[in-house]
């Protein structure tokens, strides 16, 4: 019955405040209370670092970030359902490592289940906000390191990147040093994750090398330009 009033209560804008907090009650139904803080602190640190970086894209985050964590608390035979449900073929590396399923079936989910927040751009940034991605866009990282930082979190890893980013953040005063700080802190929280996985001796999957790899190649990249720059000057 309140799932049926909540379809029947549609908002004139999906990403407005209304629409926001209808979406809030529709996936707390959907969690536990513990997952449900988590997700509102994955909102708000989206909102904080969207304000930094992408100030248009802030109600967008803000979606994503309710919905990220719809399908984490789902055992994995019913992860392996929803995909052979909606066709996908099961990832070796999910079925090795379960953790990593919920980003790809909540992405699989949300357009059936939450059609009015179906925008590709929050699709994919649900899709690789665990385990990344190479070619990861600005709205795929944010989401991905509000998962890390927000404030919630308390493992070690997560307080300490999270003091990191604040560090980095306070001293770029332009937009390129605050990209470089952000790629920066997303290369030492793949730093942080590859050496725990290794260290309990679980399946690493490749995608998480890729995206590490991806961070370093662009971070020289920004150096060498800056130093082509530097040194045109100088001329």
């Amino acid at each position: 019955m309140k799932e049926q009033e909540q379809k029947e209560r549609i908002p004139a804008d999906p990403y407005g405040e209304e629409g926001l907090s209808l979406l809030r009650e529709a996936v707390r139904d959907r969690m536990s209370e513990k997952r449900y803080r988590h997700t509102l602190g994955v909102e708000k640190k989206a909102a904080e670092l969207a304000a930094v970086y992408a100030p248009e894209k802030t109600a967008l985050l803000r979606a994503a970030a309710l919905l990220h964590d719809l399908t984490k608390e789902l055992p994995a035979e019913e992860q392996i359902l929803l995909c052979r449900r909606f066709g996908v073929s099961v990832p070796r590396d999910c079925l090795e490592s379960p953790k990593l399923f919920h980003s790809l079936t909540a992405s699989l989910l949300i357009p059936e289940e939450f059609p009015l927040y179906a925008d590709p751009a929050l699709l994919q940034a649900v899709a690789r906000h665990t385990a990344g991605h190479p070619r990861m866009m600005l709205c795929d990282k944010l989401l991905y390191l509000a998962d890390w930082i927000e404030d919630t979190r308390t493992f070690p890893g997560c307080v300490k990147l999270r003091t990191y980013y604040e560090k980095k953040i306070r001293k770029a005063d332009t937009e390129a040093k605050r990209l470089a700080a952000l790629d920066q802190v997303m290369l030492r929280s793949f730093d942080v994750m590859i050496r725990e996985i290794l260290a309990e001796k679980r399946p690493l999957a490749l995608i998480t090398v890729e995206t590490r790899n991806a961070l370093l190649r662009d971070l020289a990249e920004r150096k060498n330009e800056r130093k082509t720059i530097t040194h045109g000057s100088e001329k």
